[in-house]
């Protein structure tokens, strides 16, 4: 498997970066600084799930912290080479990157 650089966050999308912080990939960090972060939220969630883009599984809500510059979460990828996620606020808003998602994949 090729080694991914960690450390670095990836080109923001639509206020979504990815940061890798291990080597091979599966500890991530999100960092989301989108419409939710914008407004008046006391929390954000990160909605996420593992594996094929139409089927999640391990769906789980993660609050995430604020950093002064966005709200942000670190989990490991347990299983699979792919996270699938979105945002909710505590008012039950969501962005979800109009139906799309959110997908971060490990390749290589």
């Amino acid at each position: 498997m090729t080694s991914i650089k960690p450390y670095a966050y990836s080109y923001n999308i639509q206020g979504v970066q990815v940061k890798p912080l291990t080597g091979d990939g599966r500890e991530v960090s999100v960092l989301y600084t989108g419409p939710l972060a914008q407004s008046e939220s006391r929390q954000v969630y990160l909605h996420c799930g593992f594996g094929d883009t139409s089927k999640w599984s391990g769906v789980s809500d993660y609050p995430m912290e604020y950093r002064g510059n966005g709200w942000e979460k670190t989990l490991r990828l347990e299983t699979g080479n792919s996270l699938n996620f979105c945002f909710k606020d505590n008012n039950s808003n969501w962005d979800n990157n109009s139906g799309a998602n959110w997908l971060y994949r490990i390749t290589g």
